[in-house]
């Protein structure tokens, strides 16, 4: 990056440029850029992908062929490119019915189609101002900033820097869309479990779970002027977004409270790396002991139901769930929720109108995130900083 582009944000419209909190000027966007992370659709793109996903690291094939066996499970293929195919569709039809035409191009951090073919397929189609949703609600390196280098990494491979400019929408792990789906899975897994338990909804425990992430990532997510206290931002939205959802759902049932706790899963680094814990299968072996009975698994991490969801929570989790004795249901994931896609095209209005911080749907505190990420937001410790859409350098 020359000296004279310091300080502003690399490929971002002019609103964007100079790395506002949120831009609060109409911009014209021309096309919606869909942010996925990928994966296999087939038992021979199953190694090449893992080698996409820890490109850096030097991992042997030897050890990603431990983590291969869970894709091998079924059949070698993903279902996050079949969901994201459905949630392309599912954009398309939203912004159809609010008479809102832009086109939907939809590309991939890890598999094909990938980023780079999506910027140059809508570059080739006359579109040169781009707003990015990306598939994930929170704030890390791995589900923020990471899709933000990627962005900049395709625009450098297709050329296009200088050629297009793409923005993308906040965070949304707080906004209405994201959270009532979530809201509305619980009521239903609660009332499903209440017979187990003889109607006693104390003996129940929520168990939200998602990704966990080494700590010295953790403690990096979010800008680096905020202190959100052990996890960084990451565990703070994911603590804020649970307690919510405890609260609104507790409230629909009727209820005075339910009993809940943020717990993680799918950790795959060495053991002598700290990362965020306590692990879902070491607590739910815990559970019965402090008097629970029957549990409700909440992905709240996760968008849709992938292989973290797949294996790591309806194969694995289930099973120690039942070794225990617990009852047990996993609540949806957002997916193709109508109200989850009615929100991600709120978030497109937002920007599109330039909407004032004040006036924008957040449910916890935390919010409204910002829209271009700040300064040192996010660092990759192994890497370190490297150019990155959509946020202020580093």
């Amino acid at each position: 990056m020359s000296a004279e582009n310091l300080g502003r944000v690399l490929g971002a419209t002019d609103a964007a440029a100079d790395g506002p909190e949120h831009v609060t000027v109409p911009v014209a966007y021309d096309a919606i850029l869909l942010a996925g992370f990928g994966g296999p659709e087939g038992q021979d793109d199953v190694i090449p992908f893992l080698r996409n996903v820890t490109r850096g690291r030097g991992i042997p094939d030897e050890r990603l062929e431990e983590v291969a066996h869970h894709y091998r499970h079924f059949g070698g293929v993903s279902p996050i490119n079949d969901q994201n195919r459905e949630l392309k569709a599912a954009l398309e039809a939203e912004l159809a019915r609010r008479g809102i035409d832009l086109p939907v191009y939809w590309g991939n951090r890890n598999w094909d189609p990938y980023l780079a073919d999506a910027l140059q397929a809508a570059y080739d189609d006359g579109h040169r101002t781009l707003l990015t949703i990306a598939t994930s609600a929170y704030s890390s390196f791995s589900s923020c900033r990471q899709y933000r280098e990627d962005i900049a990494i395709a625009l450098e491979q297709t050329g296009l820097e200088g050629e297009v400019a793409v923005d993308k929408v906040r965070q949304y792990f707080d906004h209405p869309g994201f959270v009532e789906p979530f809201v509305e899975g619980v009521v239903a897994g609660v009332r499903s479990l209440l017979p187990s338990v003889d109607g006693d909804a104390s003996a129940i425990r929520l168990v939200f779970a998602t990704h966990s992430i080494p700590t010295t990532d953790a403690e990096r997510s979010g800008p680096r002027d905020r202190s959100f206290g052990e996890g960084g931002a990451y565990a703070a939205q994911h603590l804020a977004v649970s307690e919510l959802v405890a609260t609104l759902a507790a409230r629909e049932l009727g209820l005075e409270s339910l009993a809940w706790e943020l717990v993680y899963q799918s950790r795959s680094g060495p053991p002598t790396q700290p990362w965020l814990e306590p692990d879902i299968n070491d607590r739910i072996e815990e559970l019965p002991g402090e008097g629970v009975r029957a549990i409700a698994i909440v992905p709240v991490g996760f968008l849709s139901d992938h292989m973290e969801v797949l294996w790591d929570l309806d194969t694995e989790a289930l099973e120690t769930s039942e070794e225990h004795g617990l009852a047990a249901v996993r609540v949806p994931t957002p997916g193709s929720h109508a109200r989850f896609v009615s929100g991600l095209v709120d978030l497109v209005i937002e920007r599109q109108q330039g909407t004032p911080p004040a006036e924008r749907p957040a449910l916890t505190d935390l919010g409204p995130w910002f829209d271009v990420c700040r300064p040192g937001c996010c660092e990759n410790v192994r890497a370190g900083f490297r150019p990155a859409a959509a946020g202020i350098a580093p």
